[in-house]
């Protein structure tokens, strides 16, 4: 069975089962805090929802056979982040992360982790400068495409180069998801996303996880989040399952659009730089094509200025602007205002949603001919 067809029929029974004459054909979000188990605890499948729950058990079944591995769902991307390091680390471990990466991410290890002795390595996403630093690390933390600058690197030659040193290696997977890319299939021990973004895709949960292939890493994952009470509601559970069914006809849309987007940007006098894996100057394309089955629906571009970055959101009807992406609706930002990525004051952060792409491209030729001409 094909993956569309599995995430459209998420939840269904399968052959030779049959829906019973009048069972709703999606059932809903179990909600239950306790369950009735007499006698030994073992002997039932549920027993308190901070243990499992069956609409997790669920999502969990979904998401594994996306990502190739055993799935522990939590209620935030850095939940799912936290729950990787919490787990895995230990004072006098070395974390190798990406110097470009997810800035939440950097900031948990070096100012939450550095106090219980952990040391955090820093190298850029691009050319694969992570190997250089690996010497004794017990964790090499991969995300590709970075986040914002689209920088991309080799997964399987970094697993290999982490796995000979005795590292285990994570991959941030949120961009391009698990049905567009699979760092598990090209080597990682753990990939890592925040669902909130394009796999749930409607800008109104909060949600993550963690996959791996190992049974003694998804027992350290579980008992993390079981001790630590990192759960998620069966509400947003069950809304995360129903998302899934149209993750194929999301992606393939927003991928399609943010694609023409970047070409566009590249033709205009008023943008500086275009960054995007799909475009064939982008310096890692080639990579890209290689391990990637869609780039994602994030294209960043550099406005001269401030200013003129200020003006191109002001003038946009169609984007919103919002520090999120992998949503419907396209939105924009100047990631500057931050001040935690470095990139220049006129930097955008751009996320294609499902509008139609002439709309869109309308919509980005008159906001950049009036933040050019103001």
């Amino acid at each position: 069975m094909q993956e569309i067809t599995r995430l459209v029929r998420a939840g269904l029974p399968e052959p030779p089962e049959k829906l019973r004459a009048g069972a709703p054909i999606h059932a809903g979000p179990v909600f239950a805090s306790a369950f009735a188990a007499p006698g030994e605890p073992s002997a039932s499948p549920y027993t308190y929802t901070r243990f499992n729950n069956p609409t997790w058990q669920e999502l969990e079944h979904v998401l594994g056979t996306l990502e190739g591995g055993s799935v522990k769902i939590f209620p935030s991307g850095m939940a799912a982040v936290m729950a990787v390091f919490a787990a895995l680390l230990r004072p006098g471990d070395i974390v190798v992360l990406p110097a470009d990466s997810y800035y939440t991410t950097r900031i948990l290890t070096r100012e939450f982790f550095a106090a219980f002795g952990i040391e955090t390595r820093l190298a850029p996403t691009a050319n694969n400068a992570q190997a250089e630093v690996l010497t004794g690390a017990k964790l090499l933390w991969l995300e590709t495409p970075s986040n914002p600058g689209m920088d991309i690197c080799d997964i399987h030659l970094l697993s290999e180069a982490a796995h000979s040193r005795g590292a285990l290696v994570a991959v941030d997977n949120t961009t391009p998801t698990a049905l567009g890319q699979q760092p598990l299939a090209l080597g990682a021990d753990i990939s890592v996303a925040s669902d909130t973004k394009s796999l749930t895709g409607h800008s109104d949960l909060l949600l993550g996880h963690v996959a791996v292939r190992d049974g003694d890493l998804a027992a350290k994952i579980e008992r993390w989040r079981t001790l630590s009470g990192s759960i998620v509601g069966p509400m947003e559970a069950w809304l995360a399952m129903r998302s899934l069914a149209t993750l194929p006809l999301r992606l393939e849309k927003q991928c399609a659009n943010a694609q023409a987007i970047a070409e566009f940007l590249e033709t205009r006098k008023e943008v500086r730089a275009v960054y995007y894996p799909g475009l064939a100057a982008h310096p890692a394309h080639a990579l890209a094509r290689q391990q990637m089955r869609y780039f994602g629906p994030v294209v960043s571009f550099e406005l001269p200025s401030r200013t003129i970055a200020e003006r191109f959101l002001e003038a946009s009807h169609l984007l919103v602007e919002a520090s999120s992406f992998g949503g419907i609706v396209s939105s924009a930002e100047r990631r500057a205002r931050w001040g935690h990525d470095a990139v220049s004051q006129g930097f955008i952060r751009l996320s294609a949603g499902c509008e139609a792409i002439e709309d869109l491209l309308t919509d980005l030729d008159q906001a950049l001919h009036a933040s050019a001409s103001a």
